[in-house]
C-alpha cells in the first residue's frame, strides 16, 4: 500500500524536499509545502475538500488532519489550511480549520471546524478549540475550551522558526539515509 495516494482523480502534491514517512497516509487533494514533513502514523485526508500545508511545517506522529465536506448543513464545507513554520504535535487533530504561520499546535490538542488560529500562536497540549473560534495572534491558549492564558514571550516567538528548522534538519537526515518513503 502506498502512503501517498490519489482519490477520485486528485493526487497529493509534495513540495521540494518534502518528507512523508512510509507509515503515514496522505490522500487526495493535498498540497504539502517545500521542506515539510509528515511523520509516522499521521493521516492527512483530503478526500472531500482540499488541504493546503505550507513550507517547513511538521505533522507529528499520529496526527489526524481532515476537512469538513460541503452539505446542506454546512454549505461550502471547510478546507484545512495550514501556514508556514507550523509544528503540529503528536496525536493532534485538525478538522476543517485554518492555521496561520508560526504556530505550535500542542500534543493531543483538537482544533475543530471553522476555527481560525492566527499567526504566532501556541495552542497548549490537550487544548480544544471549538468550532468557529478565532485565536488571536501573540497568545498562548490552553484548556477545554481553549482560552487565552498569557501573551507569548520573545523566547517563545523565536522558538517557532527554531522548531520548524529543527524538523527540516531531521527530515533531511532521513532523506540523506535514503529512507524509503511514500
Amino acid at each position: 500500500m502506498k502512503s501517498v495516494r490519489s482519490y477520485q482523480g486528485q493526487t497529493p502534491t509534495l513540495g521540494q524536499r518534502a518528507f512523508v514517512d512510509i507509515s503515514a497516509v496522505v490522500i487526495g487533494d493535498v498540497q504539502l509545502g517545500d521542506d515539510s514533513s509528515v511523520w509516522p502514523l499521521a493521516v492527512i485526508r483530503g478526500d472531500m475538500h482540499h488541504i493546503r500545508i505550507g513550507a517547513r511545517t511538521s505533522v507529528q506522529d499520529g496526527a489526524v488532519l481532515h476537512i469538513t465536506h460541503a452539505s446542506d448543513y454546512n454549505p461550502g464545507g471547510y478546507p484545512l489550511i495550514i501556514g508556514d513554520d507550523v509544528t503540529i504535535g503528536h496525536q493532534a487533530m485538525l478538522h476543517g480549520c485554518t492555521i496561520g504561520n508560526r504556530v505550535l499546535v500542542g500534543m493531543k490538542s483538537m482544533i475543530m471546524d471553522g476555527a481560525i488560529v492566527e499567526d504566532d500562536v501556541i495552542v497548549g497540549a490537550g487544548a480544544t478549540v471549538t468550532p468557529g473560534k478565532v485565536l488571536k495572534s501573540g497568545w498562548v491558549y490552553m484548556g477545554t475550551p481553549a482560552k487565552p492564558v498569557r501573551e507569548i514571550t520573545a523566547k517563545e516567538r523565536s522558538f517557532f522558526t527554531y522548531g520548524a528548522g529543527n524538523y527540516v534538519k531531521l527530515k533531511d537526515k532521513h532523506l540523506a539515509e535514503g529512507y524509503d518513503q511514500a
